[in-house]
């Protein structure tokens, strides 16, 4: 076998695109906790909350672009302390998002490290439309998931639709959330 020499910043972005990887196989934790044995990847959860943070933004009169950007890095941290259920958080030390997400990009080009780095920060700061969206987002995806595991015959995803619901502060968001407590899980199936 011949060795070969690797661009050290090309090799840095495949290392990190390696660790985002594992948020495909790592599980929503939480779920555990009222009987579903697969719950949703933090992956799967991570582009539904893309996706909302980009329409809630439409909605608000953000840019849709950037508040997907910040729903897409939201749980990048959690390749390294996993997804950890609320219940679990009082026992645990917490390290905060930013403090991960800087170790995580550490060995990457500047600019990719900037970019994800930021990101971060800007959604942690909660300071700009486009974050406020992009946290909605993250729970407005919690409460469909729940309603689709009720849907499915999971009974006590209550506390997660109410809680889901009462930390939403945009006014789109909520009247989506609405919407989807007054609707049904198959509603788009049923307007094909």
């Amino acid at each position: 076998m011949t060795d070969h020499v690797t661009d050290p910043e090309a090799a840095s972005v495949a290392d990190f695109a390696h660790e985002m990887g594992v948020l495909k196989r790592l599980r929503r934790a939480g779920w555990w906790q009222v009987g579903v044995r697969d719950p949703e990847s933090v992956a799967e959860h991570s582009l539904r909350v893309a996706q909302l943070a980009a329409l809630i933004a439409a909605e608000e009169g953000a840019d849709p672009a950037r508040a997907a950007y910040l729903g897409l890095w939201h749980d990048s941290q959690e390749t390294r302390i996993t997804d950890i259920p609320h219940s679990a958080r009082p026992y645990l030390g917490k390290a905060d998002n930013e403090t991960i997400t800087r170790d995580q990009v550490a060995h990457m080009p500047d600019a990719a490290a900037k970019t994800i780095s930021e990101a971060v920060v800007e959604y942690e700061a909660q300071e700009t439309l486009e974050a406020r969206c992009a946290k909605d987002a993250d729970k407005l995806e919690c409460l469909l998931q729940a309603l689709e595991y009720r849907a499915a015959g999971y009974q006590h995803v209550q506390k997660w639709i109410d809680s889901s619901r009462g930390g939403l502060g945009t006014s789109f968001a909520a009247r989506v959330a609405d919407a989807a407590l007054a609707g049904s899980t198959m509603g788009w199936h049923d307007r094909a």
